[in-house]
Formats: C-alpha cells, structure tokens, sequence
C-alpha cells in the first residue's frame, strides 16, 4: 500500500466516524510562540485543549506537516544515519473535544490497522500507563488481541503532558515486532527495549487530567483524545521495510539522486547516507518555503539554510553541483496532490534553493578542501588520537563561512574527534571583541572583502548632516561569508559600499541608520550601518527585490521618523552630561552610552547612587534648556583647539586632526560626530526613566524623549488610576493605604507560620512513635507540613531531642520545591554522615545537598517524588550501615 492511500485511507476512516477532516496547519505555528516549528498534531489545536477555544464538531482527522529541526525537538544531525529520524514527515492523527475517550480511540485504532491497513494481529503488541487499570481493560476486550501482548510501562514511556503543568494524561502505544533480527539479542528485550525490534506505531494520548503547580492532578470535566501516527514509519512497515528511507515516499527521491550521481543505493555506506539526508532535507526544504520561510541568520531561516546547506555539502560527496532544485521539484510533484499550496510556490522555491546553492558552492568547495588537508595532517601527526582542533573549526567558520554542523558531519565520517568546547571558546572570543572599537589600523580580524575595499582605497563620503536623501552608486557588494562579489539575488542578505551616503554609521554611541537603498526595479533594505574601518562606511541588509549588480546607480533613503527620533535623544545626551555636571560635580565622565530611536542610555563616573532629589534636579534643568529653545551650532575645529575651548570627548571615540564641536548654546560643548536636532526645543520633553548601578564606581541612566517621553508619563498616569480604583481612594492616599496593607498582610504572614509550625508539631509523638529499627539503630522517616526552611529546622529540634540516639529524615514541600532534613545523633555519626544520607535521598527528588556529620540539609525541584524518597530512607540507611 503506497504512503499517498494510507493517507487517503485514515483521513477517509475517521471522516466515515463523525470526524471533520482538517487541513494541516502550516509549519509555522500560529499564535504559539513557544514552538519552532509545528512538530505534532496535537499543535493546531493547543488551544481547544486548554479550552480557550470552542471546536464543533467535537471530532477531527488531520494529516499534518510536521518538522523537528530546532529547539527542544532537532532530530537534524540523526538524518541519514539512522532508520527513522526526519527533519519533515507527515503525522496522521485523529482526535476528540470531549466526545469519544479510551473506548472508542483504542477501537478505531485497532481497526484501522488490522482491517483498514491488513496488519497481522500476531505481529501487535500493545503497552499501557502503569496505572491505567481502563486502558488495560479495555485493551483486553480485544478478541483479536493475542493474550499477554499488553505490557504495563511507566511514565517516561506512557505518560503525556503539555507541560510542567496543564492538561496530560496516560497513552497507550501500538507496537509491531519486527522480528529477532532486528533486535538486541538480550534475553530480556521486550516493549520499550530501545532496540529496533518492537517499533512504536501508534500512540493515542488519554487527555484526562489536569496538572497544577505543585504536581496535583484532577480529573478534566471533559476528557479528550489525541493521537498521532507517522506516516513514513506506517509506509515502511505495509511494505514491508525495515527503513522508512525504503518506502515509496522516499524511494523516488533516492532513485533520482543516485541518477544524477551516477551511484548505485545500498552499494556503499557513506552514499547512501548522502542520498538519505539529501531525500529528507529536499523535503523539509519544499514544504518550510512553502510555507513562507527563507534562508536567514536568524530563527527559523536559519534552521532552513542549515538544512539546505547540510544537503548540499552531502550532494558535493557524490559528486553533484547544481542539483538541489531539481530534487525538490520532485517533492512537489510527489507531494502537490496532498499538499496543493506546494503549487504556488513552485517559483519561488526554485528561486531560493538554486540562489542557496550557487551562494554556497565556493565556500563550500574551498572549504571542504581545506578541512580535508587538515584531516589528514591530523591523522599523519596524531593518529587514533585525532582531534579537529576548535581553533581550526572557527577559522572555517569565521573566515570562510564554513558551517559548523558540516565539520561535525565530516569528523563523525572520517572517525574523528570534534572540538566543539574549543570552538565555542572562540567564538565567545570573538563576540567579546567584536564590542571594542576597532576603527583605524588594526584591521587582522576584518573578513576579505572589507579588506578587499581597503586595498583598493575605497572610501565613504558622509552626507547625513544636510540630507537624508543622496543619489550614489553601489561600488561594492560583501556576501556573508565575507566575500566581495560581482553581484547578488533576491533574498540575500550583504553588506554594500556607497561612495557618497546619507546613512550615519554606528559611532560614539549612537545607532546606525536603517531605510532603503532603490534603483529600477529593486530595492535594498538597510538594517544597519555599520564602519568597519575608519573612513569606509557599510550598509547592511537583505536585497528584497531585483538583482543588484556593482555599478548600479542608487538612490539611498534613510528612515526618516528614526532619524528624527534618534537626532531628539542624542542631543539630550549631550544636555543630560552637561546637567550631571552641575548637580552631582565636574568629577563624572562618560562611561558609555547607547542612543536609538527609542532611547537614550548614558553610563557615567560617580560614587553613589543618583538620589531621588538629584535625579528630579537633572530632569529640571535638562527640560528648561530644551524650553530654551536653544539652536545647536557645529563646527570644525583642530583637535587641540576644541580641547582648549572646553569641549567634552565622548566614550570610546578616536578623533583625527579635526574633529566636530557641538556647541548647544552657554551650557555644552562637546566632540561629536552624531547627527542632532537643530534646536533644544524640538526635543518637547526629557524624562530619567531609571537609574541603576552597572559596575564599581559605575552608574547608569536610561531617559526617552519627546512622544516617547509623552507616551511613558501618560501610562504613568493611567497606572496611577489604575491604583486609585483598586485602593477605592483618591492615587494621593496610595502610600498611606498600601503601607496599611502591608502591616496587615505581615501580621497574617506571622498568623500564619504560627500555625504552620503548630500543625507540624501535632503529629510529632504519632512520627517519633513510627519509628523502626534498623541493625539496632533508630530510624524515624516523615513527611511534614511546611511553610518555610525555619519551620522545618525548628520540627528536626524537636525530634533530635526527643529521639536520642538514632536517624531522622524529615520532608517536605515549600514553594513549589522539595526540602530535606537529615539528623543523626553524635554517637552515630562514626557510622553514618548526615550530608551522605541526605545526598541519596536528594537525588530522588531531583536535587542535592549536604552540611555537618549530624545535620544536613537538602532541596530538590520533583516534589512529587518526596512520598518515594521518604519512603526509601530505610532502606538506604540500611544500605550505608551495611556498608560500615
């Protein structure tokens, strides 16, 4: 049975049972931005499971698109290597609101795979929750079941959640035996054995409870049902192969490849490991473009240009350039008739992964030949003992734009060590010197084309201070492995060279310009700019429409609203500076600053924290010189002269020969290359939002300016309402009526642990009185009621003294978490140590602790599993005196 009728088949089945057939949700998850990827069933319909959505009917079947490649769910390094590992495959699954539950799920199940799809009952085994005895019961109900094919596992296996908390439940997994062939030889493997043998088909998941915060479950009002099947595992199974890469909705793409090659599958290992990845991230690739996602350096894009950049470094192993898209234009005719939208993009996904593939083959041909010659050294050197240094990797990466996961996928072939500790360790080195200023000679790190355009003398004329419009040409084109280019293609993100810009470049503080750079049919978004050395001036960004070539007449457009912003809160730096000055004394100096659109942060010299009073003194004065409405005058001056004159330097910036004053009437002065407003009174309002310490000696304050300053006191005010309703008061009685508040809430809190500490003492004579007795030593073990750490210190005093000689350990919960408590008396601690006693028992509920021979303390982040870890203390005191 080929995968396209199961397909048709399950859908048909549970639409025949009242099921509405639903079309799969796109691979980008809507609304959920805890996911990736969509990566299960269950994803599109999160919301009527947590009941903040109503579905009617009550019944659905989907066959939903699905991808596992990023975050907590990347099977992406396992493809190719293993029998059922995908980036995309295709969840079939049928699921119930509240309507049908076990009943039902476990019959459909059963018939659809043994009449539906002809699977032999003697082949299924069946597993259930441990403690679902209705699951077991129900299971044995089944005639057609051979007796003693249910087997119990425990939570790990056949447990479901949501989350740390919300809706879960038991689940039930069918399962094939595949033969002792394909199994592990140990005498007792069985279901739930890792090995191959006994392949998990089908899971169907219970809904049926509800899990809070400290672990406890109640039963849902309406217990519902989710399923999921995978279709690939399915296929591979009715015909009859062990590897889902066998089945006919991979064959046809492997077929294909091993043409082009011109190498046969199943011939050679390392081949046909090549063709798998390359089947599988054909795949993925057709269907996340489809699904309106690009190759990028961030998020989702990047997930997809690792997966089409580890397809075509597997495709140069056999020998192939300029392949890809003809494979995924294979998926689409595959795939079109189940997944129609595949149509649409049709021309965009040829665009994308031919443009990926040409962008890639340089770097990839140089640098897999580098790293070969690197292998073998290391083989010849060091033998057995080879190890790709970290070193080497991030030179691949950082100079050539080599991938990482390429390199991984090269050592593990060539049976190599991997230094992946030693590369993370350059790159955080890497990013920590990337937040110096390096502008001048220092040029050793600077990628090839940046060093291209020095060579050649390039060098950016800055026409931001008059216009923020210049017509200019674009006279180079960096790609992102660094590379100066010819030309480049939608879609890709590079770093341009103007030789007459408006754009101001990141410098003293302030932020780059963004906006457009446009010629006839196209059009350049600038993200950032950016001035990698001195006097040269890059835009980057990604080439939205047309095809840019070096020589194309330009016209660059800054974002005029940033600027404008931006321009409001640099010149109140400059006036912030000049007002600290006079109100807290000559001896601050600027220690960094940052100034965008959205605000204004400054980081000064000072010995204390800005007093309140200080802080509105500042605001004071800064607002009464933008009332001023003062007009800004700039000049250029020698440096020496400036510095004669008073003016101020800013942080971390070189300055020439000449440099630029700006002068804001009487009040400051200072160097400065940034963009400003014309006068103060543009400014409109200055507001410190926050004042904070950021190292010894140290300060910092962030303010915002203008309709942003307007914006931030509004919803002051409307906070402040907010307040006065609550209080029932007038906002000027708030503190008196929340300090009230307070007061009441800390006698309740005293009130309250007065109790706590009462109720633990009351079963204290009932917890020493169940002491046993252990190789003649007392042992008491209890759970108690806590409200906080001094609670349970003050009850193991209490029953230190009223034991004598023995061993306690003592429990409980406190906030969400486990506490441990583990006494042993002086005349046993030669015997047994308080902190090693309590270290077992931690471990049981997630934790660890230690402390003095007689007392020891622990926590843990498993509650739940306190009653098991209480319950054991017997037993591994017995264990540790055993061992004496």
């Amino acid at each position: 049975m080929k995968g396209n009728e199961i397909r048709e088949r399950f859908l048909k089945y549970f639409a025949d049972r009242g099921h509405a057939v639903v079309e799969s949700s796109s691979l980008v998850p809507h609304d959920d931005p805890t996911l990736l990827f969509t990566n299960a069933g269950m994803v599109q319909f999160k919301k009527v499971f947590i009941g903040e959505e109503q579905r009617d009917p009550l019944r659905a079947t989907t066959s939903q698109r699905c991808v596992r490649a990023g975050g907590k769910h990347n099977d992406l390094e396992n493809v190719g290597h293993t029998a059922r590992h995908h980036t995309f495959f295709e969840m079939l699954g049928n699921f119930s609101f509240g309507d049908y539950f076990k009943k039902d799920a476990i019959s459909y199940a059963w018939e659809f795979l043994t009449g539906e799809l002809g699977l032999d009952p003697e082949q299924l085994w069946v597993s259930v929750y441990r403690d679902d005895d209705d699951a077991f019961k129900l299971w044995e109900q089944i005639e057609e079941l051979p007796k003693g094919r249910i087997v119990r596992l425990g939570e790990a296996d056949n447990f479901w959640a949501m989350g740390d908390t919300g809706p879960c439940g038991p689940c039930s997994e069918i399962h094939i035996d595949q033969g002792p062939e394909h199994g592990c030889d140990r005498p007792d493997c069985a279901v739930g054995c890792d090995c191959d043998r006994f392949l998990e088909l089908w899971n169907l998941v219970f809904m049926q409870y509800n899990r809070d915060e400290s672990g406890t479950m109640t039963p849902l009002p309406k217990p519902s049902i989710d399923t999921g099947m995978g279709l690939e595992r399915v296929a591979a199974v009715l015909q009859g192969k062990y590897n889902n890469f066998d089945c006919d909705l991979f064959t046809p793409l492997i077929d294909h490849i091993a043409h082009l090659s011109g190498r046969p599958y199943e011939k050679n290992k390392a081949d046909d490991v090549a063709m798998r990845v390359i089947a599988d991230h054909a795949r993925a690739t057709t269907f996340l473009v489809a699904d309106g996602v690009l190759p990028s350096n961030e998020g989702r894009g990047y997930v997809l240009r690792r997966i089409m950049r580890r397809a075509i470094r597997f495709g140069r192993s056999l020998g192939l350039s300029s392949f890809f898209p003809g494979v995924c234009e294979l998926v689409i005719e595959m795939m079109a008739e189940a997944y129609p939208h595949l149509l649409d993009a049709r021309g965009l996904l040829a665009k994308v992964v031919t443009n990926e593939e040409a962008r890639f083959g340089e770097t990839l041909d140089n640098g897999l030949a580098m790293l070969s010659k690197e292998i073998r050294r290391l083989q010849q050197e060091q033998g057995g003992d080879a190890c790709i240094d970290g070193a080497f990797i991030f030179k691949l990466y950082d100079t050539y734009g080599f991938p990482v996961d390429i390199v991984r996928d090269v050592a593990l072939e060539q049976n190599i060590a991997f230094d992946e500790a030693g590369f993370k360790q350059a790159m955080d080195e890497q990013r920590r010197q990337s937040r110096k200023s390096w502008k001048g000679t220092d040029v050793d790190h600077l990628d090839a084309g940046v060093l291209a355009l020095l060579e050649q003398g390039k060098q950016t004329e800055f026409t931001g201070y008059s216009t923020r419009n210049e017509r200019s040409v674009v006279d180079g084109i960096i790609n992102q492995a660094g590379a100066l280019v010819r030309e480049a293609g939608p879609g890709e993100r590079v770093r341009l060279f103007c030789p007459r810009t408006p754009f101001y470049a990141e410098s003293g503080g302030q932020v780059g310009d963004q906006g457009v750079i446009s010629w006839d049919h196209g059009r350049f978004q600038v993200e950032q700019t950016i001035a990698p050395a001195d006097g040269l001036v890059l835009h980057e960004g990604i080439l939205e429409e047309g095809r840019l070539q070096s020589g194309q007449p330009v016209v660059l457009e800054v974002a005029e609203n940033q600027r404008i912003a931006t321009e409001l809160n640099h010149t109140a730096t400059h006036l912030l500076q000049a007002a600290m000055k006079q109100i807290l004394g000559d001896h601050v100096k600027q220690a960094g600053s940052l100034v965008n659109s959205d605000r204004l942060r400054f980081d000064f010299t000072h010995f204390s924290p800005v007093t309140p009073a200080e802080i509105t003194a500042i605001e004071e004065l800064v607002n009464k010189e933008i009332r001023r409405n003062i007009s800004l005058e700039t000049n250029l001056l020698s440096r020496d002269q400036a510095v004669a004159e008073g003016a101020t330097a800013l942080f971390g910036e070189k300055y020439g020969d000449e440099v630029r004053v700006v002068t804001i009437g009487d009040f400051s002065k200072e160097l400065c290359g940034g963009t400003h407003t014309a006068s103060t009174g543009t400014i409109g309002l200055f507001k410190i939002v926050s004042e904070s310490g950021v190292a010894a000696g140290v300060r910092r304050i962030e303010a915002v300016t203008g309709p942003a300053a307007v914006a931030w006191v509004q919803e002051l005010a409307r906070r402040a309402d907010e307040v006065a309703g609550l209080l029932s008061g007038p906002f000027a009685e708030a503190p008196q009526k929340i300090t009230a508040l307070l007061k009441k809430q800390k006698e309740l809190e005293k009130e309250l642990a007065a109790l706590a500490a009462s109720q633990a003492m009351s079963g204290l004579d009932q917890l020493i009185g169940s002491a046993v007795e252990i190789a003649g030593v007392k042992v008491i073990n209890g759970q108690v009621q806590l409200d906080s750490p001094k609670t349970l210190r003050e009850v193991g005093d209490k029953v230190r003294d009223a034991m004598g000689s023995g061993i306690a350990v003592l429990g409980g919960e406190i906030n969400g978490k486990a506490a441990l408590l583990a006494l042993v008396s002086k005349d046993l601690t030669g015997r047994v140590k308080a902190g090693q006693l309590v270290a077992r028992v931690a471990a049981i509920v997630g934790g660890k602790g230690g402390g003095r021979p007689d007392m020891a303390q622990a926590g843990g982040s498993m509650p739940d599993k306190l009653p098991e870890a209480i319950k054991a203390v017997p037993q591994i005191v017995s264990e540790l005196l055993g061992a004496d």
